[in-house]
Parts: C-alpha cells; structure tokens; sequence
C-alpha cells in the first residue's frame, strides 16, 4: 500500500488555513477558527481516506508572523565561502536556539512543511499585496516543496485577485486555485486536487480516486436530501386528524396539527444538517432567512406564503390560506369551515356551489383536518432552498445559513406533484398519523416518484 500524500497547510496569521481545512475535511469541529490572530499555535492534522485507505493528510499550521525578520536572520546563517541551497539552510536554522525561541511559531511551520510532499500556501485574497508576503514565500520556497497558493475569500466584493496574480506571478508561482472555504464553488475541491496533480505528478492516481470519491458522496448526499424532502411533504400531505364540529374543538385540533407539523419540518431540517456534517444551531425550521427579513415564525402566516411567491387563489384556496392555513377534509374534499367562510368573503360561492348537497350534509358530525395545499408548497420551497445553502456552504461559515429567494415557479405555482394528491387519500402513509405503516411499497414508490420531481 503506497503512503498518502502529505501536505501542509501554511499562510499567514489569520488567512483562513483552518477554515480551509474544515471544508476540505467536511469538519465543523476542526482546530479552532477566530478572528483573533493566532489561534492556531501547533500542527493538527487529518486524513482523507477511500474505502478504507488513507490517500491525504493535511496538517495545519501556525501562522507565519515575522516573515521579514527570519527572512534577514536566514540570509545570515552562510559561514565565509558558503553557498548553501534553501533546504539545508532552512535545516541549520531549525537546529539552533532562534529555532526555539523568537520564531518558534515560524519553526514550527518549515518542520512541518520540510516532512511534507508539498504546501497549500493559504491566502486572505481581501488583503493588499504587502512586502511580508513576499517574504513569507521566500521562506517557505527554501524548504524546496512545490508550493500551491490558494486564494481564500474570492467571494468577498473587496478581493484583490487580479493583484495576486500578478504578484504571483512575478514570483514564479503560475498555477493556483481559487478556493473559499466559506463559500466554496461547486467544483472547488476537484479544482484544488487537479492542480495538486500537476506540482505532484507521482500521486496523480491518488488524487483522482479522491476527485472520484467527492463527486460520487456529493451526489449520494443529494439523493438523501431530496428523499428527506420527500418523505416530509408525503408525511404532511397525508396527515389528517379527527375532530368533533365544536368550534372549541376544531381550533384547539388546528392548533395541535400546526405544532406537528412546525415539528415535523424542524426535524427535516436537522436530517439535512446531519446529512451535510454541519451544526443543528446553524439553521431552523422557524427563521431561515429571506431576503433582509426573516421567515415569519409561524409556517401558516399568510404573509410568508406571499413572501415566497406562493399565488394564493380565490375562493377556497383563499380562504384556507387567510383563514388557518389548515382545511378540513369533509368526505375526502379539502375543505372546511374555514375554508367555505374565506370563500364566502372572497364572493367564490361558485366553488361552494359545485360540491352541492353532499358537502351540507357533510357540514354536520365529526370533521377531518389536513394542511392545505399552499403549505406544502410553502414546506417544498423553504426545503429545497435550504438545500441549495447547504451545498454551496463552507464547513468554516461560522453565521447561520442564509438562502437565496427562489427563482423557478415549479412549487410556487401550478398543480402540485400526483404523489401529494396519493397521499390525501392514504392517510397510514403519515408518520404523523396513529397506525401508520409507512413501509408500504407503493409509498416508498410514491416518495421515490417525488424526489425525482425535487
């Protein structure tokens, strides 16, 4: 078995080396990240591994933070008639007391880096082109291991890419990658493997099989996300409850559903978070972001409905959606008192009219409650943006997760996926309904048909 590729990650106090790490490692845990400068004062490592054997380590380091004057210090260590390359300069310096005292930190860094197949060398790319950079490469250029700059914090309006290039460049260092460990592009880790692949050529077989293995779990994780989705909305749609007509009955169920299902997308929301390795604080069902504002805390809000862009109709729609949010199925037709009552107002009798005899005489007795269409338009939204935060988030974001407003009308207007209208009428597909039986095949069919549609 061939030993993995080793690399070290170096750069400047406070550039975003562990931030870095923590996406690459998919780590929300790893060292530790701070806006105060050194935080990182030791080496930490990780592996990387595919199926079973160990292809990367990475190994933070301490920031360099007096470049400049090791720098001086270096260029001093020939003795009369010497000419000594960087490596073994770099060796004597490491062997003296300097070493261990005024720039320990800095020792720390080429002793790791001199035991490693190559450096990322981290860059805030917000930050001007300062002499202590330049120097910062000159001293790691003497450990004689191919260098890989990453430009950190692309994302950010204020980068200076196009000056480090330049300033890169006229270093002698031409190939670099971008990489934002807050916000990393979609294909930012197989663009860093492939560029490591041409500094190092004898682990390009290993390399790929990462590459590989990335791509392969980001489109496993994708197939879990939308079947959690999924499994979500057939859950809600499904669900019904029992009611007497008494008023005081039928409001105090309205609001023991509504708390299900806040519950219900509130645990969605943490199996995502799960399923993408980061923290359960970092988002929640009640307040994801939208816009400059925030989701209003309770899902069945009508102005949350209208902040999506979800069309609430006339009559019974309407109604359902200005009322509770919550219809009563009478008969197996979605709708209720509330429902007829908003349809009224809304001067939509028509759509009263066309169920007829059979919905007054259903008026009477025990009632049915089942969340209305346009929440589970509101629930598919709210998911599949969240979602789309996850995969473009940073494992070293430190905020909570803000997402974008939609831009297709699939769920925000239109007839809502057959699978929705299924499971109205197969209420034990509901985990939220008592005797459920939720391995039934054609269920599972039925989910497997919508996280197609997601």
């Amino acid at each position: 078995m061939s030993k993995p590729l080793k690399l070290a990650v170096v750069g400047h106090t406070n550039v975003g080396k562990t931030s870095l790490l923590r996406t690459l490692t998919r780590d929300v845990g790893f060292g530790e990240v701070s806006h105060r400068p050194s935080t990182t004062r030791h080496v930490e490592g990780a592996r990387l591994s595919v199926d079973g054997q160990p292809l990367l380590e990475l190994y933070d380091t301490p920031g360099l933070e007096d470049a400049i004057a090791l720098l001086d210090f270096l260029e001093r260590l020939d003795r009369p008639g010497e000419r000594l390359d960087g490596p073994a300069r770099t060796e004597r310096f490491l062997q003296g007391s300097e070493a261990r005292q005024r720039f320990e930190q800095e020792a720390k860094v080429l002793r790791q880096l001199l035991a490693c197949d190559a450096g990322l060398y981290v860059i805030d790319a917000r930050e001007p082109v300062l002499a202590k950079y330049r120097d910062e490469l000159e001293v790691l250029a003497g450990c004689g291991k191919p260098l890989l700059p990453v430009l950190n914090f692309v994302s950010s309006a204020e980068h200076r890419e196009g000056e480090w290039r330049e300033a890169l460049a006229r270093l002698g260092l031409h190939a670099l990658v971008r990489f934002d460990s807050v916000a990393p592009p979609e294909d930012g880790e197989r663009r860093l493997y492939e560029s490591l692949a041409l500094l190092l050529e004898h682990s390009r077989d290993a390399l790929q099989r990462l590459i590989d293995d990335q791509q392969q779990q980001r489109i496993a994780r994708e197939h879990s996300a939308v079947r959690l989705i999924a499994e979500l909305l057939i859950d809600c749609a499904a669900c019904r409850r029992s009611v007497p007509s008494a008023p005081a009955a039928v409001e105090k169920a309205i609001g023991e559903l509504r708390e299900s299902i806040r519950q219900r997308e509130q645990r969605c929301v943490e199996a995502l978070l799960r399923l993408y390795a980061f923290r359960v604080q970092d988002a929640a069902a009640s307040d994801l972001p939208l816009l400059d504002g925030r989701w209003g805390d309770d899902l069945f809000n009508p102005e949350t409905l209208k902040q999506l862009g979800v069309r609430v109709g006339s009559g019974i729609a309407a109604g359902a959606a200005a009322g509770a949010g919550v219809d009563l199925l009478v008969g197996g037709l979605t709708l209720g008192l509330a429902a007829l009552a908003g349809a009224i107002a809304g001067g939509a009798l028509q759509t009263a009219r066309g169920y007829g005899g059979r919905l007054l005489g259903k008026l009477k007795g025990q009632r049915e409650l089942t969340v209305d269409d346009n929440v589970l338009r509101l629930l598919a939204l709210r998911q599949r943006q969240l979602l789309q935060a996850l995969n473009s988030r940073g494992h070293a974001a430190m905020g909570r997760i803000e997402v974008a407003p939609p831009q297709d009308k699939t769920w925000r207007e239109g007839k809502l996926p057959e699978a929705l209208g299924k499971a109205r009428a197969h209420p034990q597909w509901s985990s939220l309904n008592p005797g459920a039986r939720l391995s039934q095949a054609e269920r599972q069919e039925q989910i497997d048909l919508l996280s197609s549609q997601l």
